[in-house]
């Protein structure tokens, strides 16, 4: 199925002039997607853009969402509003990405549930850049552990409802700090293999930085707030991925959609903010497998808020995400409510 009413979910401190913001626009104009621009406390004061919907965080504690009022300043996770505001102009499909990913000519091609895909259930950790590329590469959040150990057989191709659909990145890839002080880039990924998703029982991080998610997969969209920038897409990931096997759901990871000029990072900070994920994050996904989930949809905050204690208990994140995590629950149901939206 291909939906009409989409949306483009990115936060920024850039300037109105980004080259990459502007070709963003573009395709939201021409293809009538609503293209929402998230600001924070670095972000300029005077920003225009045909095309873009631009939201300060003057103008997003105005806005009528509980959690705007009470998300941490200069946090990624305030890309959560940015979600409420696609959901809220009834968008049956949200996709987000960053403002140094430079979209393909593919970039809209995979934002439909029914896809051809290979799907892998059963399999533990796995590398999904295996399939993808012949170099010695893993997506950032991967559990070191887990590096040495044999890639599956990718199976048969089979259609597959996906709601959660991560696209690859050319050039400069999603990967860790480790890998980006011990290796080269860029690389490019298989153009020859379109998908392969990731079921029951098989794990691999995905990012946010150019992501699909579908309606009935909304509420999985949450950013914690109380960890390390580098950690909040990834953990979500895992809470996603967990709580998607409880509704029969797979994670497909396609071909790439997007080619990365990474804005500048310092290495060693990346690598320091990213060491609770280098030493949890094969435990954190043990915890979560072990955990009795409820099935269904209508289970899905149940099912959240039973992930976010395992990392409260595990002290990776603070207590505090739980008032969170309610109120974006309190949001997303007084837009439901408000705009006689369904799942």
């Amino acid at each position: 199925m291909k939906y009409k009413n989409k949306s483009l979910v990115i936060t920024t401190i850039a300037k109105d002039n980004n080259f990459v913001l502007k070709k963003y626009s573009k395709i939201a104009i021409k293809n009538k997607i609503q293209f929402v621009v998230i600001g924070d406390k670095k972000s300029p004061k005077n920003f225009f853009l045909n095309g873009i919907d631009y939201y300060s965080l003057k103008k997003q504690k105005k806005l009528n969402f509980k959690l705007a009022k009470i998300l941490p300043i200069n946090h990624y996770s305030r890309k959560n509003i940015g979600y409420l505001i696609a959901m809220q102009n009834k968008s049956d499909c949200i996709i987000e990405t960053d403002d140094d990913n430079i979209p393909l000519k593919n970039f809209l091609s995979n934002n439909n549930t029914n896809q051809k895909t290979f799907l892998l259930k059963n399999k533990g950790w796995v590398n999904i850049y295996n399939f993808f590329s012949d170099k010695n590469i893993w997506p950032r959040g991967f559990a070191l552990e887990e590096l040495k150990k044999a890639t599956p057989r990718k199976g048969k191709l089979i259609k597959l409802e996906s709601y959660i659909q991560q696209g690859l990145a050319d050039l400069n890839p999603d990967v860790d700090a480790i890998y980006r002080l011990t290796n080269k880039l860029p690389i490019n990924f298989f153009k020859k293999i379109n998908s392969v998703s990731l079921g029951n029982g098989s794990i691999c991080p995905f990012n946010s930085q150019n992501t699909t998610w579908i309606k009935p997969a909304y509420p999985l969209m949450y950013l914690p707030s109380y960890c390390s920038f580098r950690m909040t897409d990834i953990w979500r990931s895992f809470v996603a991925q967990r709580v998607a096997w409880s509704c029969g759901w797979s994670i497909m990871f396609h071909k790439s959609s997007v080619f990365q000029k990474r804005n500048v990072h310092n290495l060693m900070n990346d690598f320091i903010d990213e060491i609770p994920g280098y030493t949890h994050n094969y435990k954190i996904m043990q915890k979560l497998v072990m955990l009795k989930l409820l099935p269904g949809t209508k289970n899905l905050k149940k099912n959240m808020l039973k992930c976010y204690k395992e990392f409260i208990k595990m002290n990776l994140i603070n207590k505090r995400e739980i008032l969170l995590l309610n109120k974006w629950f309190e949001d997303i149901e007084r837009i439901k409510k408000n705009f006689n939206l369904t799942d």
